[in-house]
């Protein structure tokens, strides 16, 4: 198993990237849902992750954990953040102008949201890069 990591991490990580930005750009480019600020503060931290784990992966660059974890996890985090302002209407003042950070466009299954699919992607980027760095810790 942690071959598997060792060997396509980089590779699955990316795949992860660029699913999300693509449905980031579906939801807001072709069914036209405005994305409030915090949707925005995590494109901010999701589309680089698209180029820097694609450069990684031909690369093979076996640091590359040092640069994707700090933009993965902030934008963890902030999706977090979004998930409880949208079920609880918690706010910080994030989304006073604007689209409120609270509108669900999608409810799929009655909890998967788009702040939902976001925070999923982070996650997944964090736990492949993990245990990326793990598998070629133990390898070398």
């Amino acid at each position: 198993m942690m071959k598997l990591f060792d060997e396509f991490g980089l590779y699955l990580a990316w795949l992860v990237a660029i699913v999300a930005t693509a449905g980031s750009l579906y939801f807001s480019e072709v069914r036209h849902f405005v994305p409030c600020s915090l949707c925005w503060f995590q494109r901010i931290f999701m589309y680089p992750l698209v180029i820097i784990l694609g450069i990684a992966s031909f690369k093979q660059d076996k640091k590359m954990t040092t640069y994707v974890l700090p933009l993965s996890i902030i934008g963890m985090l902030i999706a977090i953040w979004h998930v409880i302002e949208e079920n609880t209407g918690i706010s910080i003042g994030m989304c006073n102008v604007g689209v409120p950070c609270t509108v669900k466009y999608i409810n799929w299954l009655g909890f998967i949201t788009i702040p939902v699919l976001s925070l999923t992607a982070f996650t997944l980027i964090s736990l492949i890069m993990l245990a990326t760095r793990w598998a070629r810790q133990r390898k070398s």
